[in-house]
């Protein structure tokens, strides 16, 4: 065993790893705790695994489902009605206007094609676009006042997901979470994500990249169509007590040459991603298998209906994830479907009929089973649109340009209150004007329903402590929570 070298050790895993795939890769789970820390926050020597740790205090949410909307959802044409936009429609806006595409732009107002109605005990006034919303509106918290300050698509997707505008390489929200708190699970990835079958959203990994921090704490992707997970079976050959005994002689491998080269965290995730792969060929199966679902959950989620079937299908793996004990979900459009910059009356209806019913059956579902008071459910882009008309040519062609100044968001669950509004933009839709509320507030309001204080959560790289906010000003959204 000692005349075992690293080179061989590396072709004894490249030629036997035994089907379990690179869904897997990069993830530490140790169950035997070798090298194990206090199971408290991270301080001091980062913790490299996912076992469940203590949060700062009390904390209401357990788990958190992320429906990201790339693009930049049209804020007024759907959750922030505005009279005075109507009335004017046609007209000049006398304000001034930062645009992304200048040489399609104008100042001419574009009121909402679609009517808005008053919706549960609450009244929250929402777009005809978003009927299913409207059912779970007393449970729903509308933010009409999110401003990020950038148009544009990837600084405002890093800001919102990383923490500071525009800048690559740092770990995303999923990954604090995860850092700080672990895992209820340890037969699945700590943090998923579910992509669509049209590819991957704009700016891509970095939605879930795990930054400096080691890759562990990464986002785990899942394929967006069937087998979700590739090779996660081993080969006919190797199953059984074959492949028992290939896995405790890989330990005991990898255990020798942990005990050579202690504390490298690549190592250390490395030797644990065979031990999770292994115990997923029956979790994750499970966990995706959406077959044994009632007749009556596959209606509520829209998979009767061609439309709504991929999405719902998503949206319903996500609730049996954070039903099993994962930490945290994303759900992700291809490229970005919101970005209405020309026909918006087609295009803007299309992905809201996608969209509504499944992501309304997760908050229903959620609520039926018991878990929407320790699940958090967010829905929204990374921008939102401009009040007045990117024209194309003809009339039906018209769109809306980007805005950063002002739109809206929704969360839910996991101690957020329900029916209610927060926050204004002016009477155009285009500036939050009262109680604005940014990424950083919304990460660390996040971070509070987990437990924690977001200045506290910590991890040290590059000489400094880094925090997910970074130190700059924000505040927990108290008005928010219930």
């Amino acid at each position: 065993m000692n005349r075992i070298q690293p080179s061989t050790r590396r072709q004894f895993l490249a030629h036997n790893a035994m089907g379990i795939g690179s869904v897997a890769l990069a993830w530490l789970l140790r169950q035997d705790r070798l090298l194990a820390t206090p199971r408290d926050l991270p301080r001091g020597r980062p913790v490299f695994d996912t076992q469940p740790r203590a949060a700062h205090f009390a904390p209401r949410a357990q788990a958190m489902i992320s429906l990201f909307m790339h693009g930049g959802p049209s804020h007024m044409d759907l959750m922030d009605p505005k009279p005075e936009l109507t009335k004017h429609h046609g007209t000049d806006y006398s304000g001034d206007i930062q645009y992304s595409f200048v040489n399609r732009a104008s100042k001419t107002l574009l009121g909402s094609p679609w009517k808005f109605q008053k919706h549960g005990q609450c009244g929250t006034e929402l777009s005809e676009l978003l009927p299913h919303l409207g059912r779970i509106v007393d449970d729903v918290c509308v933010i009409r006042s999110m401003h990020t300050g950038f148009n544009g698509h990837e600084v405002s997707i890093r800001y919102w997901h990383s923490g500071i505008p525009a800048v690559l390489g740092r770990p995303t929200l999923g990954s604090w979470l995860v850092y700080a708190l672990g895992s209820e699970t340890q037969d699945l990835p700590a943090y998923m994500v579910l992509t669509d079958p049209g590819g991957h959203p704009v700016d891509g990994v970095h939605n879930w990249t795990n930054g400096w921090m080691p890759p562990l704490f990464q986002g785990t992707v899942l394929r967006p169509n069937e087998p979700r997970i590739l090779n996660l079976d081993p080969p006919s050959y190797l199953r059984g007590a074959l492949q028992q005994q290939n896995l405790a002689l890989l330990e005991q491998l990898n255990r020798q040459h942990l005990e050579r080269h202690a504390g490298e965290a690549d190592l250390e995730a490395r030797i644990a991603s065979y031990e999770l792969a292994a115990r997923m060929q029956t979790a994750a199966k499970e966990a995706l298998d959406v077959s044994g679902e009632t007749a009556a959950t596959h209606k509520l989620y829209g998979l009767d209906n061609p439309a709504t079937r991929e999405y719902g299908t998503r949206c319903l793996i996500a609730r049996r994830l954070v039903e099993r004990g994962v930490r945290f979900v994303q759900l992700f459009l291809g490229g970005q479907p919101w970005d209405n910059h020309n026909n918006i009356r087609q295009n803007l209806a299309a992905v809201c009929q996608r969209t509504d019913q499944p992501s309304a059956a997760l908050v229903m579902d959620l609520k039926q089973r018991g878990l929407l008071d320790t699940t958090l459910v967010h829905w929204g882009g990374e921008i939102g649109r401009l009040p007045v008309t990117e024209n194309h040519g003809a009339a039906d062609q018209a769109g809306r340009d980007h805005n950063g100044q002002g739109f809206s968001c929704w969360l839910a669950g996991g101690g957020v209150r329900g029916g209610m509004t927060y926050g204004e933009t002016d009477e155009f839709g285009h500036r939050a004007v009262i109680n604005q509320v940014t990424p950083n507030d919304y990460q660390a309001t996040v971070m509070h329903l987990f437990g924690l204080e977001h200045q506290q959560v910590r991890y040290h790289y590059n000489g400094q402590e880094q925090q997910l906010t970074d130190g700059r000003d924000c505040r927990v959204v108290q008005d928010i929570l219930g």
